[in-house]
């Protein structure tokens, strides 16, 4: 209901922009800038990595090597697309069925891995927040809709996080579980992880 407002086409770019390979849009890293929807974050690495027991990873690698994407939207003309376009509404049925049941990478059950993203609150005691869900874009599952199951991490953290808004762009570290499926009201998670060490990313600078 909530994302009832937006365009079906623009749901449509929206979702393949969501399982595309992550771009670094080469904008300097001096400051945060103000985040737009659909925007991600870039990979930092070097000493950050090299100080850390988790291996960096990025979204992309959440996806198997096999799942072609294209396939889902095969035969698709968008730009011909009006917004009361009923073959848009079929489409976005069919995306979403997709996206929720979107097949996870087995090769990172169990990895120890550091990963960015955006935070989308699930469960919060005051201003502790104990659960939410880690997605790849700003937007992803609150102003726009989610995307597919394989690019959103269902975070338990331990101990609570304090002082986490919505949006927020943090690192989390710990041991993923690609066996472990979470349906919630804020979307389909494909992965758990128990957070070991979160972090606020912080632009320009390593973070450890």
């Amino acid at each position: 209901m909530r994302h009832r407002f937006l365009s079906r086409s623009f749901c449509l770019l929206l979702a393949l922009a969501a399982c595309s390979p992550d771009v670094d849009s080469g904008a300097p890293l001096s400051a945060p800038p103000a985040y737009k929807v659909g925007d991600r974050l870039p990979a930092q690495g070097g000493g950050a990595q090299a100080a850390s027991s988790y291996r960096e990873i990025t979204w992309d690698e959440l996806i198997p090597p096999d799942w072609d994407v294209a396939e889902i939207f095969a035969g698709l003309n968008l730009d011909g697309f009006q917004d009361a376009d009923p073959r848009a509404d079929a489409a976005l049925r069919k995306m979403r069925q997709a996206w929720d049941n979107a097949p996870v990478n087995p090769a990172l059950q169990g990895a120890a891995i550091r990963i960015p993203g955006f935070v989308v609150p699930l469960d919060a005691d005051g201003n502790a927040l104990r659960e939410f869900l880690l997605v790849p874009y700003f937007g992803g599952c609150i102003h726009v809709p989610p995307p597919p199951a394989n690019q959103i991490i269902h975070i338990i953290a331990q101990p609570p996080l304090e002082d986490v808004q919505a949006m927020d762009a943090i690192w989390v570290s710990g041991t993923l579980d690609a066996a472990a499926y979470t349906n919630s009201q804020m979307g389909n998670a494909g992965y758990r992880m128990q957070a070991r060490r979160a972090e606020p990313y912080q632009w320009g600078t390593e973070t450890r």
